[in-house]
């Protein structure tokens, strides 16, 4: 690409030289018009020489001599031809007259026809020649009279003279002038050039400083200053440019001081702050975007999975576990979300740290353990022996103090360094999340706890009111059957009489605790208030409530409670109904299923009951 300054003595040496073009082809075509004008009058002198010689000649009776004269007058310099012609009513009159007034070409003939005198360059190849022909005229006014001697009219042609002259002096003397004039302009230009050039200087380097402190400002760049100091427009420029450059380095360099803070990322020195400015504040928004969305997720488990999202498709990370510590005390660790599925088994790591979070090194030290950078710093990663290509880095993410989440990135170790490059903005993702997390997390304890019977850790009976739209409305899409188990301990009253409460909620503790051996986790015991009990199960060909009842009456009654005074042995009685076959709904279930436990109380105890509509005919 040309330069300014090439491009400003180019168009310099254009202008000159097109301006000494143009006065060259002016002052030629001047020097030309001046130099017809110039032979022209040469002719018309000479003719008017001749015919005043020629007018003495008659008058002088010596006409007959002119033959000598036009001799001489042809050779005088410059003058090529000088020849008289006769016209036709002076040739009537006179005679054909010498030899050489005979021959008439077509321009003379015309002139003699015309009157018209012609003017104009015969040969303008190498020796340009300027013919002139010009008419004598009869004229009865001035002295002598022609009319006098010429039997013509006034105003006929008598003759013509044709003279041509050679134009190479003039020619000649045009160039030289031309040559001089056009030297003179050249070396005009020169000077102005060199001159405009020098002005032009100043101009061209600021205009080069200026481009290298664009181009570095460009980049990120805004260390660059210009050195030109005049008091004119150019240092005004400078000045400007420089105060911008420096505002702009101060500004966008505190910008990202301050946000590389927020991020608790450190921008290497020769960065472009632009872009890196620019990227951290995209990032920001993104980020406050995210937070805006997780706080209004419903679940944990919504913002599990919208953490997962942001893994795979803000950071291109698909392989990993995002895992949850369990409160302090209870030393667990669960997979939350593994390769982005919720509720996954444990894959990357050793099942220990689910029983012995301890175990795991990002857990136990609050440190992101990075194994791309330290090998095998982690021995419960799973594929440290069996596929070396893989690393692993796991975040912990902090709720009040302790580790509340550990984030797990699985990456081939190629690419690595990559994503340690993107630690940061991960983990700016994880820390927003953390509140929003520890928040539903807390929701989600008190709730349950809300749900659980203190004494027993069973569900209690508000739990069930949650929960038995849900039940109903999957039992009847699915078109299974379910079984109530309503359970009393028999004659419990006695012992919180005889032995106290606090024997009374061991005995409620230790019948929960044998019911809930007793089911599937897909069932549900709960203490529906009191001594009773209330067992939900799905019924399947293997698996009905009278069976289960029975299998529940008989692990209570071979229990051993010891009290101070020995060991003590409770029984229970059961009511069963199923669900729909016997209401159109779990609590008139539950009803039939308390006549059925009130008939088997009331014929002796420690019995199954079945529900039949006898039952309630008898009620």
């Amino acid at each position: 690409m040309m330069k300014l300054q090439q491009k400003t003595s180019l168009l310099a040496i254009f202008l000159f030289g097109t301006l000494a073009v143009l006065i060259t082809a002016i002052s030629l075509v001047s020097f030309r018009q001046f130099s017809l004008s110039t032979a022209s009058e040469q002719v018309r002198t000479v003719a008017e020489v001749v015919r005043v010689s020629l007018t003495e000649a008659m008058i002088n009776g010596v006409i007959d001599k002119r033959g000598p004269f036009l001799k001489r007058l042809a050779e005088v310099e410059g003058l090529l031809v000088a020849r008289v012609m006769r016209s036709p009513e002076v040739v009537r009159q006179f005679g054909q007259g010498l030899d050489g007034e005979q021959t008439v070409d077509a321009v003379e003939k015309r002139v003699m026809e015309t009157g018209v005198p012609f003017f104009g360059i015969v040969n303008d190849e190498i020796n340009p020649i300027f013919r002139g022909t010009i008419p004598f005229i009869a004229n009865q006014t001035g002295e002598p009279n022609c009319l006098q001697c010429h039997s013509t009219p006034n105003g006929a042609v008598l003759g013509a003279i044709t003279i041509h002259i050679s134009m190479d002096q003039l020619q000649a003397k045009a160039l030289i002038t031309i040559a001089i004039m056009t030297g003179i302009i050249v070396v005009f230009a020169i000077l102005l050039t060199i001159f405009f050039r020098r002005q032009m200087s100043p101009v061209m380097a600021t205009a080069i400083e200026v481009q290298g402190v664009v181009a570095k400002a460009k980049d990120g760049n805004f260390v660059g200053r210009i050195q030109y100091t005049g008091d004119d427009e150019m240092g005004d420029i400078s000045r400007d440019l420089n105060q911008l450059m420096e505002h702009l380095h101060d500004s966008l360099g505190t910008i990202t001081h301050d946000v590389s803070k927020l991020l608790r990322y450190e921008a290497e020195g020769n960065t472009n702050l632009i872009t890196t400015t620019t990227e951290m504040v995209e990032t920001l928004l993104e980020i406050s975007q995210f937070k805006q969305a997780v706080e209004e997720d419903r679940t944990k488990s919504e913002v599990y999975f919208r953490i997962a999202h942001v893994l795979r498709e803000q950071f291109g990370i698909r392989t990993g576990t995002l895992y949850e510590v369990s409160s302090p005390g209870m030393n667990h660790m669960k997979p939350v979300v593994v390769d982005g599925e919720l509720d996954s088994t444990c894959k990357w790591c050793n099942a220990e740290i689910l029983f012995q979070a301890d175990s795991c090194r990002a857990n136990r030290t609050g440190h992101i353990i990075d194994s791309i950078e330290t090998e095998m710093i982690c021995s419960q990663f799973k594929h440290i022996l069996d596929n070396p290509g893989l690393g692993h880095i796991c975040i912990p993410v902090f709720h009040s103090g302790t580790v509340g989440n550990v984030v797990q990135i699985v990456v081939e170790r190629t690419h690595g360094p990559m994503y340690q490059r993107l630690l940061p903005f991960i983990a700016a993702y994880l820390r927003e999340s953390a509140p929003t997390v520890e928040a539903k997390r807390l929701l989600d304890t008190l709730r349950e706890s809300a749900l659980r019977d203190a004494l027993t850790g069973l569900h209690n009976r508000r739990f069930l009111e949650e929960y038995v739209g849900t039940l109903e409305a999957t039992t009847k899409r699915k078109k299974s059957r379910l079984s109530v188990l309503l359970m009393d301990i028999d004659h419990f009253k006695e012992v919180n009489d005889v032995f106290g409460h606090d024997v009374g909620d061991t005995v409620l503790r230790v019948v929960a605790k044998a019911l809930g051996a007793q089911v599937r986790t897909s069932d549900m015991v709960i203490r529906y208030g009191g001594e009773e009990f209330l067992v939900i199960l799905q019924e399947g060909e293997e698996y009905s409530g009278e069976r289960m009842a029975e299998k529940l009456r008989m692990a209570v009654a071979a229990l051993k409670i010891p009290v101070s005074s020995g060991i003590m042995r409770k029984t229970i009685s059961i009511g069963v109904a199923g669900f729909p076959s016997d209401g159109e709904d779990i609590w008139e279930v539950i009803k039939y299923a308390d006549l059925a436990l009130y008939d088997a109380k009331h014929s002796g105890r420690n019995r199954v009951v079945i529900y039949t509509p006898k039952l309630s005919n008898k009620e």
